[in-house]
C-alpha cells in the first residue's frame, strides 16, 4: 500500500477524503519522497497536485511532530502560472494543512498581506 510511507495523519487523511491513489501518485511518490526530480504527466484530474503536495505536506507533519510545531518559516513554495490555478490549490488544501499555515501570494496581493506573511511567514507558499 503507498500510503504506509506516510505519516499516519496524513494517511488516514488522505484515506477518508479518496477512495484510493490514482495511478500517477502510486508512480510518483516513491521518487519524491526519496528526493528526485519527478515530471508528473497524467490526465487533468489524475490528483498531480496533491502528487507533488502530499510528499511535501507529509514532510511538514513529521517536522512538526519531531519539533513540537513548525519554525516561522517558509520551507515549501508552489509555483504556479496560473493565479486562478494557486487559488484553487490553496483552498483545497486547507483541511489537510490544519496546523500548517499556508498563503496565496500574486502580483496581486494587497501590501497589507504582504507584510503579515513577512512578519509571520506560511510554511507553504
Amino acid at each position: 500500500m503507498p500510503l504506509t510511507a506516510f505519516h499516519p495523519a496524513v494517511a488516514a487523511w488522505f484515506a477518508a477524503t479518496f477512495p484510493a491513489p490514482t495511478q500517477a501518485q502510486v508512480l510518483a511518490w516513491p521518487a519524491i519522497r526519496a528526493g528526485r526530480h519527478t515530471l508528473v504527466a497524467a490526465p487533468t484530474g489524475s490528483g498531480k497536485t496533491l502528487t507533488a503536495f502530499l510528499a511535501a505536506i507529509d514532510a511538514l507533519v513529521r517536522q512538526a511532530d519531531e519539533q513540537c510545531g513548525l519554525p516561522d518559516e517558509t520551507v515549501v513554495v508552489y509555483v504556479s502560472p496560473l493565479k486562478a490555478l494557486s487559488n484553487d490549490i490553496h483552498l483545497n488544501l486547507d483541511a489537510p494543512l490544519a496546523g500548517i499555515r499556508s498563503a496565496v501570494r500574486t502580483g496581486d496581493t494587497p501590501a497589507g498581506d504582504r507584510t503579515r506573511m513577512r512578519k509571520q511567514p506560511p510554511h507553504l507558499l
